[in-house]
């Protein structure tokens, strides 16, 4: 099957799934800082965190990907030149493409985050207070759990793009599934059959991802519903 070059495309979505996990985590904490600096009371903090989302929203992934990407070793080799260090230091692309694609979805995430922080109640906030509740409290035990269960549908959609996204790792020489499919399609002449097969495989990938997702929004928003329901009755 795909003249031998299968196990080789798994081998690369399983790259590509471990390129997505940990940019995930990355774009989770950078973007629970940034909702947290765009609520800020203090301007500089909020006026920071705004251009961050902006232009990182509106420059495409690609150019971030090759600014980062070549701009971040001329930046640490020149900064290694002043320090006496002469020998050229290569960033590895893995560590580059996990970074920027972190970097990018902390931006959207920031966004989603905000968002949900600004649905909840002020009044369940002040509620804890007037209980006697710590402001750490406060965030694991109210506000963390209602954010998280209203970030959901924002979430799996970041996620879904997320994961497509990692095809442009394979620009900056990282072995995932694209550029294994590109090796695969140049070495057989059949440029279709292997993109057609990384598409597929990108495709169970974001659907297993959608189903699962969708079942945790389910199972989180059970009180929601029947808060809703009995209401209405």
């Amino acid at each position: 099957m795909l003249h031998g070059f299968l196990p080789a495309l798994l081998e690369g979505a399983v790259i590509t799934l471990g390129v997505a996990g940990a940019s995930l985590l990355i774009a989770v904490a950078l973007g629970l800082v940034g909702a947290a600096a765009k609520l800020s009371r203090v301007p500089l903090i909020r006026w920071v965190a705004t251009a961050y989302t902006t232009i990182v929203r509106g420059v495409p992934d690609l150019v971030l990907m090759l600014l980062i990407f070549y701009g971040g070793q001329l930046a640490v080799n020149a900064s290694a030149s002043a320090l006496g260090y002469d020998d050229y230091i290569d960033i590895d692309p893995l560590i580059a493409g996990v970074s920027t694609i972190g970097f990018i979805f902390g931006a959207y995430l920031a966004e989603t985050f905000r968002g949900a922080l600004i649905a909840i109640p002020v009044g369940q906030r002040e509620a804890g207070l007037a209980l006697g509740m710590s402001h750490t409290n406060i965030f694991a035990r109210i506000t963390l759990p209602q954010m998280a269960r209203l970030a959901i549908p924002g979430f799996t959609n970041n996620w879904l793009v997320l994961v497509k996204s990692t095809a442009i790792v394979s620009v900056i020489g990282l072995t995932d599934m694209m550029h294994r499919a590109g090796l695969a399609a140049g070495a057989t002449r059949e440029p279709f059959t292997f993109y057609l097969a990384a598409g597929v495989i990108y495709l169970l990938i974001t659907t297993v991802s959608l189903l699962l997702l969708r079942a945790i929004e389910k199972r989180v928003t059970v009180g929601m519903r029947r808060a809703a329901s009995g209401m209405t009755r």
